[in-house]
């Protein structure tokens, strides 16, 4: 894997910032998403498994209602996931560059052509497919050894905007992950002359350690999928099929939970 793309992107070496303003930018990137993330997930991980009772039989919710009546429940989702996407914001502004393509440091460019787009998608639904399928095995095994809280993935109420809100934190947390932890942070250590591999290493063990708090079987799934979308990040150069794969596996997870609990209570029940 070169090096070439990943470190310089389409900047001009002028316009390059110094290493020391480069470390102390990623510094305050992460501490306002994943970072802080990756801190609170080790508190937590470090709580539970010092807890009496089994990993397996704790529960770990990812949507779940943030106030008792509807409207302000609504109002309280939608600002999560506005206060979730201010980082991605940040990133898009900090890496915007005057002449087009303006974010191609980024890996976000305009499709060419309807072909292009088509390419992306497919990849997208097969990067779904290739990694959703097998994480439920390791979820359930993850589990059954007791490396696992049971993961529930929304215990929203029902409303009329319980599906569109889900889909809405989806989209948060695909557009967030993967312009944060692969497109930005890609280019950013790329400019500090990090090799593509540790690159990829690193921003894999990023996501693992954030998704730590539902156990090590959930470090170990996200770590691979790190790995296996850092590697076509790198062959591609595009975050266009990482985000439409990351925002499938999650609309599938929070939309079909509840459906997949009443089929299989034993399973994904909590």
């Amino acid at each position: 894997m070169g090096n070439s793309s990943v470190t310089k992107g389409n900047d001009d070496v002028s316009s390059m910032p110094s290493k020391s303003r480069t470390v102390w930018e990623m510094c305050c990137v992460l501490l306002l998403s994943y970072g802080l993330s990756a801190a609170y997930s080790l508190v937590k991980i470090i709580d539970r498994l010092s807890q009496p009772t089994p990993l397996n039989q704790q529960t770990a919710t990812i949507n779940q209602p943030l106030a008792h009546r509807e409207i302000f429940d609504l109002l309280y989702q939608l600002l999560g996931v506005v206060s979730g996407l201010a980082p991605v914001l940040l990133v898009l502004f900090v890496l915007w560059r005057d002449r087009a393509p303006h974010l191609a440091s980024l890996g976000l460019t305009a499709p060419r052509g309807w072909r292009s787009i088509g390419r992306d998608s497919l990849l997208g639904l097969g990067l779904a497919a290739a990694i959703g399928i097998p994480g439920i095995g390791v979820y359930l095994a993850g589990r059954a050894l007791n490396l696992g809280a049971t993961v529930v993935p929304t215990a929203l109420d029902t409303y009329w905007w319980t599906v569109p809100v889900l889909i809405l934190w989806a989209i948060r947390a695909g557009l967030g992950e993967e312009i944060i932890v692969v497109g930005y942070l890609f280019h950013r250590l790329g400019q500090l002359g990090w090799k593509p591999w540790v690159i990829v290493v690193s921003a894999a063990v990023l996501r693992g350690t954030y998704h730590l708090y539902q156990g090590p079987g959930a470090f170990v799934g996200n770590l691979a999928m790190g790995l296996i979308f850092g590697y076509i990040y790198l062959r591609t150069q595009r975050i266009a099929p990482l985000i439409a794969a990351h925002v499938i596996i999650d609309t599938a997870a929070f939309v079909g939970y509840p459906y997949a609990a009443m089929a299989w209570p034993g399973v994904f029940g909590s």
